[in-house]
């Protein structure tokens, strides 16, 4: 599990994304903190893996407090997510130039949110694992962080979308654009739409099965963390 500390100064908002977090497979919260200096001692005590930093806070700005855990912890402490409603480049810029994973403008939905954390875990995961990277390995590292979701096409829509991933990740294996269909009671053309998109996004991969006549059969497989 990836252990989170949530920092906002609004206690609802931190509560609301305490529930994002939390809904998140492979996330869970480790503390809340409203305040920079309770945001540090909780880091200090918590040790979590990845910390979700407003900006604005009524003692410490979020910049302050990057800024501190950076000068103070061993490695520079747990990676940081900046959540904040600043949207001046100068704070954008420190926010960067202080080592934030991601930069997230308020407000936001539980699935933009989602996308960014699972794309967190991918990066996370990949360097636990590892002992040495190639230039590869680091580009894909930073394409994994950096990038957004792909925009949803014309005529698809985000229900059916998180309808269809969730049969997706339901599944142990793969699926052709038939077999997803006959589960969420869609037909296959617009299926298959929506199961390319989420190839072209990066959420899911397509391999070809070869059969003994006609043409070889797409089968697609949920590769996001969740």
């Amino acid at each position: 599990m990836i252990r989170v500390l949530v920092v906002d100064d609004d206690f609802m908002v931190a509560k609301v994304h305490r529930g994002f977090v939390d809904r998140v497979p492979g996330f869970a919260t480790a503390g809340v903190a409203h305040t920079g200096a309770d945001a540090l001692a909780r880091v200090a005590d918590l040790e979590p893996d990845l910390v979700l930093l407003d900006i604005y806070l009524p003692d410490l700005t979020g910049l302050d407090v990057l800024r501190r855990l950076r000068e103070t912890l061993p490695g520079g402490g747990p990676d940081v997510l900046a959540l904040t409603a600043a949207r001046d480049v100068t704070t954008v810029r420190s926010a960067l130039r202080g080592g934030v994973v991601h930069y997230l403008l308020k407000p936001f939905s539980f699935d933009v949110l989602r996308d960014r954390l699972e794309r967190y875990a991918a990066a996370h995961g990949r360097l636990a694992a590892a002992t040495d990277v190639a230039q590869s390995d680091v580009d894909d590292l930073f394409v994994a962080l950096r990038a957004t979701t792909a925009p949803m096409p014309k005529g698809l829509t985000q229900d059916t979308s998180l309808l269809i991933a969730a049969a997706m990740r339901a599944c142990d294996g793969d699926l052709s654009a038939e077999e997803c269909a006959e589960r969420i009671g869609l037909s296959r053309v617009s299926t298959r739409r929506y199961l390319e998109h989420f190839v072209s996004a990066g959420k899911a991969e397509v391999r070809l099965r070869y059969g003994v006549a006609g043409r070889p059969q797409r089968r697609y497989r949920w590769i996001s963390p969740a």
